[in-house]
């Protein structure tokens, strides 16, 4: 009987399928939260009464660290996503796409000044982030 349950056993962990984790670039909770988080950076850098709030987004990518590790993802597997060329030119035109939708003129500060007052009036995530000087 005992042989017959170890078979069973067997056969069943060999049918069920190993559930592979997606690429990091493919969970949105990872890969938008890091979108909004550069769009601040961004929007700071180039805004001249915009800063950002450094305590919070630090606060904030140890989240998203936490959640892609809560995912099961490793340090390892977040570092060679976080440091890969290919996924930060991805995101760099995600965000310039983000930023000609919103009409963000990239040779215009205040363009910038415009988006991030926006962001900061409707609470948005980028918003949290920045804090109008």
């Amino acid at each position: 009987m005992r042989n017959v349950l170890i078979a069973v056993t067997t056969v069943a962990l060999m049918a069920s399928p190993v559930a592979a984790k997606p690429p990091l670039r493919d969970v949105p909770a990872v890969d938008d939260a890091l979108l909004d988080l550069g769009l601040a950076d961004r929007i700071r850098k180039e805004c001249p009464d915009i800063s950002a709030r450094m305590i919070r987004a630090l606060s904030y990518l140890n989240n998203v660290h936490n959640t892609a590790k809560s995912l099961g993802y490793t340090s390892d597997e977040i570092d060679a996503y976080r440091k890969s060329d290919a996924e930060k030119a991805r995101m760099k035109a995600r965000g310039a796409a983000y930023l000609k939708a919103k009409g963000v003129d990239t040779s215009d500060p205040q363009s910038y000044c415009a988006l991030g007052r926006a962001e900061i009036q409707k609470s948005s995530r980028i918003g949290s982030l920045l804090r109008a000087k």
